[in-house]
């Protein structure tokens, strides 16, 4: 999103320059006439896009110096370049005292304008990245972090605000990589347990024999290998929220203490002779559906009443298209300052529309590592979509990249075009069309259904290549057991790592 820079000057003949100069630099120009207008737009709705705030010194009524006072009496901590014909050396002491990041005299030059400009906009960056990691660290983060400007995920946030006043037990869904952890640790952030221990345990990444000892903890001498005493991650979270991420990967024997560690606030460490009380609050997390699972015998019913209290859904990324710009913005901010010194400053309008126009299987996580690669790789100061080749070659001929948009993702005639297009309906062979991302071809060249295996092995090849060779993925996405698709890859002869066999495509 281009940078908003907040222009503050009584002169009108100054704001007209000073809009000029700003509009012709690339950014977005915001006016106001004095100091309590200036105040009036960071207090309103639009003060959270403002990047830079440009202000006059000498104004009548609430001046220069009373604006950078009041920005910090409410923790504004944005970039101020001052500006005023008196250029004493008193008073740039003094408006550096109170706040201000830079001094010009007027007339300033175009050129050191643009310099001071580009500067704040620079520590602007850093200093929102070092906040929030700090943040992230500490427990503090707040739902003003999650970047977004979609109305489905302002859905899910109002939910998660809503639940911060309680100690709820909650219950985030949602695909892996769409941020269910941030929505936790904003929930943690804005509740009264701020500041307090924010601990995460991914119960799909623990070995199965260990899960208990993690969780509940262990006593020395407890088993074969226990040499130390174990707190546990119960006992670590105490006073503070535990995040208990892929919830639905814990085994059963395991389940049935989480339940009673839910229910009575306290937990038994393996050896132990007594129970320890813990006061905690309990954030689970998962990408599965466990009301199937407790359906199929794989995950405890009493323990999914008992956690599933308050459902709080991540929605997709594919459907908060939205947001894919203000976040592939964000991460090349982030990593154009650490990764290139602030070298790679822009993204192309071509790129944003093909980030826009992928479906993006691996979520915010996937946009984020691809946003990561691209500024590694990008030579220039702007990312294009030559630093997405495996992005373009997926979304190449399915939309139009100078415009900005494709066809419609959801529509029949996207996912088959050949089975409702109207020469397939006559039994005609359909026209020549240039091919659709993610589509599989019903029809052969003579215009016959081609046969099912054919289509299977497309699908299979089409998945893996999809989810970039998990297989976990690709079976749960295919809807059949890993063991079902490894005998199909053996039967097509499909190579699982590159996804191709010696088979002749069909």
């Amino acid at each position: 999103m281009t940078a908003r820079i907040l222009l503050v000057d009584d002169d009108p003949v100054q704001r007209r320059l000073l809009e000029a100069a700003v509009t012709r630099f690339g950014y977005v120009a915001t006016i106001a006439t004095d100091g309590e207008a200036a105040l009036a737009v960071l207090d309103g709705p639009d003060g959270k896009g403002v990047s830079v705030v440009i202000l006059d010194l000498n104004m009548p009524g609430l001046d220069g110096l009373g604006v950078l006072k009041a920005m910090a009496e409410r923790g504004l901590e944005l970039p101020v370049i001052v500006q005023t014909a008196q250029g004493g050396i008193e008073t740039v002491v003094s408006a550096m005292r109170h706040g201000a990041f830079d001094f010009v005299v007027k007339p300033a030059s175009p050129e050191r304008l643009k310099v001071a400009l580009a500067n704040a906009l620079k520590v602007e960056t850093r200093g929102d990245e070092v906040k929030r990691a700090a943040r992230r660290t500490t427990g503090t983060m707040s739902f003003a972090d999650i970047v977004t400007r979609s109305p489905a995920m302002d859905k899910a946030l109002r939910l998660a605000r809503k639940a911060a006043g309680s100690n709820i037990p909650i219950l985030i869904e949602g695909e892996s990589g769409v941020g269910k952890e941030m929505v936790a640790r904003a929930i943690q952030g804005t509740s009264d347990r701020a500041g307090k221990p924010f601990v995460t345990v991914n119960c799909g990444a623990i070995p199965e024999n260990l899960v208990e000892s993690i969780l509940f903890g262990h006593e020395k001498g407890s088993f074969t290998g226990a040499t130390e005493k174990h707190a546990g991650k119960f006992v670590e979270a105490n006073g503070g929220t535990l995040f208990l991420d892929e919830i639905g990967d814990l085994p059963l024997d395991v389940q049935v203490k989480l339940l009673r560690a839910v229910q009575e606030g306290e937990v038994d460490p393996v050896g132990g002779r007594a129970t320890v009380k813990v006061d905690i609050r309990l954030v689970s997390a998962t990408h599965r559906d466990l009301l199937q699972q407790v359906k199929d015998g794989g995950f405890r019913e009493d323990l999914f009443y008992r956690l599933n209290v308050y459902p709080i859904v991540v929605p997709p990324l594919r459907n908060r298209r939205e947001d894919i710009e203000p976040l592939a913005r964000h991460f090349l901010s982030r990593f154009s300052a650490s990764e290139t010194k602030g070298r790679v400053r822009a993204i192309s309008s071509r790129a944003l529309a093909m980030l826009e126009a992928y479906d993006w299987p691996g979520n915010i996580r996937q946009l984020e590592n691809a946003i990561f690669r691209a500024t590694v790789l990008c030579d220039g100061d702007t990312l294009s979509e030559e630093e997405f080749p495996q992005i373009r070659a997926q979304v190449e001929g399915t939309v139009d990249l100078d415009q900005g948009s494709g066809p419609d993702t959801d529509s029949p005639a996207y996912l088959e075009p050949d089975l409702f297009s109207d020469t397939a309906a006559a039994g005609r062979p359909p026209a020549e069309t240039a091919p659709v991302a993610g589509a599989l071809r019903a029809l052969d060249e003579s215009g016959e259904i081609r046969p099912l295996a054919d289509v299977e092995y497309d699908m299979i090849v089409m998945a893996i290549d999809h989810y970039s060779g998990q297989m976990s993925e690709v079976a749960r996405r295919l809807g059949i057991g890993r063991s079902t698709l490894y005998r199909k890859l053996k039967e097509y002869g499909i190579d699982p790592e590159t996804g191709r066999s010696e088979r002749p495509v069909p």
